[in-house]
């Protein structure tokens, strides 16, 4: 969890994403994610966090649907959305906090 903390504590956006090997929607959103950290690049931050793997983390989040995204920067939660999220959307979102 420390190490999570260290992740999240960033000066520019982290964006988590809570999946699961068996979701469907997870395994759709893994190209747009990788998409958006090449168009990104050193802006941000783009992480996969397994909740299977991290049901503790997971459960002090509240994360009860995969896949979650949370945008953190300087440790705090600035955006949180399930579901699947177009690329476009994630990159204007993730520039607008960068």
């Amino acid at each position: 969890m420390s190490n999570f903390s260290s992740i999240i504590n960033k000066d520019k956006p982290v964006l988590v994403d809570f999946f699961a090997e068996w979701c469907g929607p997870c395994k759709t959103m893994s190209p747009i994610l990788k998409e958006v950290k090449d168009v990104l690049g050193d802006k941000a931050s783009v992480i996969k966090i397994d909740v299977d793997k991290n049901q503790a983390l997971a459960a002090q989040l509240q994360v009860r649907g995969v896949p979650t995204f949370i945008l953190y920067k300087n440790g705090k939660q600035l955006w949180r959305q399930s579901g699947v999220v177009q690329k476009n959307d994630l990159i204007n979102l993730i520039q607008s906090y960068a």
